[in-house]
């Protein structure tokens, strides 16, 4: 099976919200903890080893990163629309100064609310640990606002097929008890495990029309 997002590209990094490309088109982000696998997971995806930076150091990616996907506007709506992916800092790695982690919050805050391109959020959540407070905030924003939001459990080579279903299940069983509604896959980079699932949800959130990913985030 082709894969409709090879050929990403970088297109920069920016500091702020303000110096992202112009917010015409559509757009997914990526958010997660700074040691649960985003960058290894983008890279999948795309099917490019060097896309995202990879580290055994946590907490490296320190700006919003845009890539083109300049392969993908003849498959979603408006042919000739810029298609984009967005790799959002790394979060709650301690050896980042306070400052710094206070400005990416308030960042990815202004991201999240203001950015009228986005269309969904992929969260990367280590499948053997439960969810963390800054997972739980994303969810429960993608909630209140409408914005579509897919959970990718990822390092599930780490597992057993067994244990992974069994995490799988939990989760699932934990969004209905507690009201949250995202869609949830097992997922490894390294394994393969997922990745086509991925993509495939990845396209579906880049075909969202903008009114249905922004009901509630009018002011």
């Amino acid at each position: 099976m082709s894969n409709p997002l090879q050929g990403a590209q970088f297109m920069l990094a920016a500091h702020r919200v303000s110096q992202l490309p112009v917010d015409h088109g559509a757009e997914v982000a990526f958010a997660g903890r700074s040691n649960a696998g985003k960058s290894s997971a983008l890279n999948a995806l795309t099917n490019h080893k060097g896309l995202a930076r990879t580290s055994k150091t946590p907490g490296r990616t320190q700006q919003m990163v845009a890539f083109s996907l300049p392969g993908v506007a003849a498959d979603v709506q408006a042919a000739g629309s810029p298609r984009r992916l967005i790799d959002l800092p790394g979060y709650g790695y301690a050896k980042v100064p306070l400052e710094m982690r206070e400005h990416w919050r308030l960042e990815i805050d202004a991201y999240l609310k203001q950015r009228r391109s986005l269309r969904g959020l992929v969260l990367i959540v280590d499948i053997r640990h439960p969810l963390k407070e800054f997972d739980r905030q994303m969810l429960e924003f993608c909630f209140a606002t409408q914005l579509p939001c897919h959970l990718l459990l990822t390092k599930a080579d780490k597992l057993s097929r067994g244990q992974a279903a069994t995490a799988l299940a939990a989760l699932r069983k934990q969004f209905a008890a507690e009201g949250l509604h995202a869609t949830v896959q097992v997922f490894s980079s390294s394994a393969g495990t997922g990745v086509e699932e991925a993509r495939e949800a990845v396209m579906a959130l880049l075909r969202q029309p903008r009114e249905g990913a922004h009901q509630a985030r009018q002011h």
